[in-house]
């Protein structure tokens, strides 16, 4: 991460502490605002064609365009209340474990993604602001798997498991429209850089870890000075003091799991 901390240093400036917060307070402005005129999503929602004719603000709107997923109902009131409880978490632990700079080029990067992704498909792809929130939910799981959520105020699930359902819903997604692997690639893609790759990278390392460990293990106790060996498997009292050793008729020393061999 050297050339992020150049960065860092360069261009500090464009920072946005709690991105992510203003931008659940935008969804939850727009929302209100259907309540007076229920086109306005419309109005607001990303249209390449219309993006072409010289209505160029639906570059940044579509963003909060599709804010009432739940519909104008109490429903839809409590589902967009929890969003941004859980957008405002998001946004502190994601920059409490990355700092807000790395944070902010994370939103941005996500933001570019999904700006080149609809201008390059030709389906509207409303509400696809919202694949924002879908980004640093992926990130926030990854970084943080084990907390827990009381799902209907009772069942505690790990974060994990949830993001493991939504990452099935996107997979099969792609499987039924095979052409949209580019546009998912593409939206995701700050998730990838930031989180997913670094992540398979980390438990490649910890696995590779473990497996030198017990190489040397093995190693330093063939190396050692031991009074039983096993003739089949290598193992000794020191590497296992529950074995036991007996010599069979061909004159070799093996432990009991091998000694019927």
């Amino acid at each position: 991460m050297q050339f992020l901390d150049k960065c860092e240093r360069k261009f500090g400036w464009i920072s946005f502490p709690g991105f992510l917060r203003y931008y659940a307070i935008f969804h939850v402005l727009v929302y209100l605002l259907q309540f007076v005129d229920k086109s306005i999503g419309l109005t607001l929602e990303f249209d390449r064609d219309k993006i072409l004719a010289g209505e160029v603000w639906r570059i940044v709107t579509f963003l909060f365009a599709d804010s009432g997923l739940g519909g104008q109902s109490a429903f839809g009131m409590i589902f967009l209340f929890f969003m941004v409880m859980i957008a405002f978490m998001i946004s502190d632990s994601l920059e409490g474990a990355w700092g807000v700079f790395r944070t902010s080029i994370f939103y941005y990067t996500g933001y570019i993604g999904l700006i080149i992704a609809n201008l390059l498909y030709d389906t509207p792809a409303f509400g696809s602001g919202t694949l924002i929130y879908s980004a640093a939910f992926f990130a926030f799981a990854t970084l943080f798997p084990k907390i827990e959520f009381l799902m209907m105020f009772i069942i505690p699930v790990q974060i994990r498991w949830l993001a493991l359902i939504g990452a099935v819903y996107y997979v099969v997604g792609i499987f039924a429209a095979p052409a949209l692997t580019g546009y998912y690639l593409l939206v995701f893609a700050n998730y990838l850089l930031w989180a997913g790759i670094p992540a398979l990278r980390g438990q490649a390392r910890v696995v590779g870890a473990v497996q030198r460990r017990k190489r040397f293990k093995k190693d330093s106790y063939m190396d050692e000075d031991t009074f039983h060996r096993c003739s089949t498997c290598d193992r000794t009292e020191l590497s296992d003091s529950t074995l036991e050793f007996r010599i069979a008729i061909d004159g070799k020393e093996y432990c009991t799991d091998h000694l019927k061999d």
